[in-house]
C-alpha cells in the first residue's frame, strides 16, 4: 500500500484515519470497527464490503 495513498484515505462513515494491516490486507477504521479489504491493491472503501472486528 502507498504511503501517499494511506495519507488522503479516511473512513468512508466517519471521515477518521485508516490503520493499514499488511498482514490481513485491510485498512482499519477503529472508531468504527471496521476492516475495510485491499484486493490487488485497491482498497474497496464500501460499509458493506468491510468487516466488523472487535474492539482491542
Amino acid at each position: 500500500m502507498d504511503a501517499r495513498l494511506l495519507d488522503i484515505l479516511v473512513c468512508p462513515l466517519c471521515k477518521g484515519p485508516l490503520e493499514y494491516d499488511k498482514k490481513a490486507q485491510e485498512l482499519i477504521c477503529r472508531p468504527d470497527r471496521l476492516a475495510f479489504p485491499v484486493r490487488d491493491g485497491i482498497p474497496i472503501m464500501w460499509a458493506d464490503e468491510a468487516r466488523k472486528i472487535e474492539p482491542v
